[in-house]
């Protein structure tokens, strides 16, 4: 059926899949009980819009994805893609690490076509969900031709975000999802309208493929703040590969923390300065002497954003600090 755009809508539970008692049970509910079929059941709206073909891969709230649900969800992500018939798929996702795995994507998969990560902040059940409108946006946004060539999109609230930049800056409200240069776009009355495009390598032209990934280092983050104990570094240092080291301020150390940094370093740990803030830019030797002491800097990368990114990088350099560096410039 040739007549419409053809896009496979991949499941995996979170909130969009979500049930409540009540409708005014917009927070507390069940996670993760609709299938995908259930949930465009009670959308009929779609049906004109592309020819959809489903498929439950996972049914789990997002928080408990780890490196191996990447990699699965990747690889079937990247499978799919190769279907000639294929226009584009769509991931539902909860929205607790919708980011995370969305800037995997955005880095492994190599196709043009669009994929779109969608969730909710409100389960369907819920008194004005946002589940519907979303998943409608973003069917709406895989079949435009303009969202070719982009990379992974992440839709929400009416907005569509690269997923390099997009974060969740909310708990529980409609409008959780920021990007901290704005939207790439809107999606006004089912219309996608772009505004800008990204501008850092994606996809085709990055030198990651999820087919050749089959295992990923393990990369901690340490989340600073006044009283944290130098025992912590030791400890993360022991087992990962890689530190995202999330201090204060522009990617700050406490005096304290510095010399078992330094200690994990020269054993091996690849440390990478980034800021709590979440937003703003870690300058390189500039709240410490980074190349004094082998240390990385995220650039304008997230923690979460920036253990994926390293992850990525430490399995095609595991030692080179140098590219490891580049990375964060180029990605």
């Amino acid at each position: 059926m040739r007549d419409k755009p053809n896009i496979v809508v991949i499941g995996t539970g979170g909130t969009i899949a979500g049930r409540g008692e009540s409708a005014a049970n917009t927070s507390a509910y069940e996670c993760s009980v609709l299938t995908i079929d259930e949930i465009l059941a009670a959308i009929p709206e779609t049906a004109p819009l592309a020819n959809l073909r489903t498929e439950q891969l996972l049914q789990i709230g997002s928080e408990n994805f780890d490196n191996g649900h990447l990699l699965k969800i990747g690889k079937r992500v990247s499978e799919v893609l190769k279907d000639d018939s294929v226009d584009g798929v769509i991931l539902t996702h909860g929205t607790d690490t919708i980011e995370e795995t969305a800037y995997f994507l955005h880095l492994t998969l190599k196709s043009p076509k669009p994929v779109v990560v969608v969730g909710s902040m409100r389960p369907p059940s819920a008194m004005s969900s946002d589940a519907s409108l979303n998943l409608y946006d973003a069917i709406s946004v895989a079949i435009h031709p303009d969202s070719r060539g982009k990379g992974t999109l992440v839709v929400a609230n009416e907005e569509i975000h690269t997923a390099r930049d997009v974060m969740k800056t909310n708990s529980f409200k409609l409008e959780a999802f920021r990007s901290p240069y704005g939207a790439l776009g809107y999606v006004v009355e089912g219309q996608p309208r772009y505004y800008r495009a990204p501008s850092r390598d994606h996809t085709m032209k990055t030198e990651w493929s999820i087919d050749e990934l089959h295992a990923l280092p393990k990369v901690d983050i340490v989340y600073a703040y006044g009283a944290l104990d130098e025992d912590v570094v030791g400890s993360v240092a022991s087992d990962a590969r890689g530190l995202i080291f999330a201090g204060t301020g522009n990617g700050n150390v406490a005096e304290r923390i510095v010399a078992p940094l330094r200690a994990a370093t020269r054993d091996g740990l690849h440390v990478v300065r980034a800021s709590r803030t979440g937003n703003g830019v870690v300058i390189r030797n500039g709240a410490q002497p980074d190349d004094d002491y082998d240390w990385l800097v995220v650039d304008d990368q997230a923690p979460q954003k920036a253990r994926i990114l390293l992850m990525l990088a430490m399995s095609s350099h595991p030692h080179e600090r140098s590219a490891l560096q580049a990375a964060f410039y180029r990605y």
